[in-house]
């Protein structure tokens, strides 16, 4: 399939992540395309988009760690946990950095996390923020996430601090701040985030809406994406793999991209001397 791989796109807030995957497609004129992890409407920053072929790596991307620079406000609730949302209790109060350093490594590591009510989750099939704006009571269950890097940047200003913060896929930023604030015995909100790195993406390499719509980006093709080794076969070898076949090969076990004389197929693993076709990229 032409035209496969990864764009990588810079999104300002107040554009949706299924708007920007839209102008991708089209500028592109692909079959179709994705992302690798939405950012919320008002959220900035790294969005991988995916193209064509590429739109199959979701799974293999899916739970790859993500990095943020966000702002937290604390003295404040809404009902969405961050700026946007119905102001619904605040408290006077008067946040010590000590205690944020402190609270900071406290919630470094795994912990059980409850996603946000306002937040694309589903529960039996519904989307939670869709279902809480009619009204209807949402059960939600904690999820066990990861921060492997919480740290304070900056004090901006009374009750109010901005964060690196490195997490697992799945974390809700959001739902961070109102946890850290209840570690400080107060509300808090998400005041905004940047998405700075995704997996092995980084921010400084995304290019922005209007680069793309005047075609100044770059379309990271899939091969591109892995750093494995390469086997190569013959048209015989092909057809069989292609047809779900598993190859004998004198290889070591691992992982390795798949060609056909210099055509990208996919990905393979090798086990006990059997080679199969394990993503299919082509």
């Amino acid at each position: 399939m032409q035209n496969s791989g990864i764009v990588l796109v810079n999104k300002k807030a107040g554009m949706s992540s299924n708007t920007a995957v839209n102008i991708v497609k089209r500028v592109l004129g692909a079959k179709k395309c994705g992302h690798l992890g939405t950012l919320d409407l008002e959220g900035e920053g790294l969005l991988p988009v995916t193209v064509n072929s590429a739109t199959r790596l979701f799974d293999f991307f899916l739970k790859k760690d993500k990095t943020y620079q966000t702002t937290f406000v604390f003295g404040v609730e809404t009902d969405t946990l961050d700026a946007s949302g119905k102001v619904l209790r605040t408290k006077e109060c008067y946040i010590q950095e000590e205690d944020v350093l402190r609270v900071c490594k406290e919630m470094t590591g795994k912990y059980l996390q409850m996603p946000p009510l306002y937040s694309a989750k589903k529960v039996d099939g519904k989307v939670a923020y869709k279902e809480a704006r009619t009204g209807e009571e949402i059960s939600l269950s904690p999820k066990e996430v990861e921060i492997t890097n919480f740290r304070l940047l900056k004090k901006e200003k009374k009750n109010t601090f901005t964060f690196e913060i490195s997490c697992s896929s799945g974390t809700y930023i959001r739902s961070v701040a109102r946890d850290m604030a209840e570690k400080l015995s107060t509300y808090g909100i998400m005041h905004c985030i940047l998405r700075t790195r995704c997996g092995q993406f980084l921010l400084k390499d995304a290019n922005t809406i209007e680069e793309i719509k005047s075609g100044k980006f770059k379309l990271i093709p899939c091969e591109d994406l892995f750093d494995f080794e390469k086997i190569f076969l013959t048209e015989e070898q092909t057809s069989k793999i292609l047809n779900g076949q598993i190859l004998k090969i004198e290889k070591q076990n691992g992982r390795f991209k798949i060609y056909s004389n210099e055509k990208f197929l996919g990905l393979g693993v090798v086990e006990s001397g059997n080679l199969k076709l394990t993503l299919r990229l082509m």
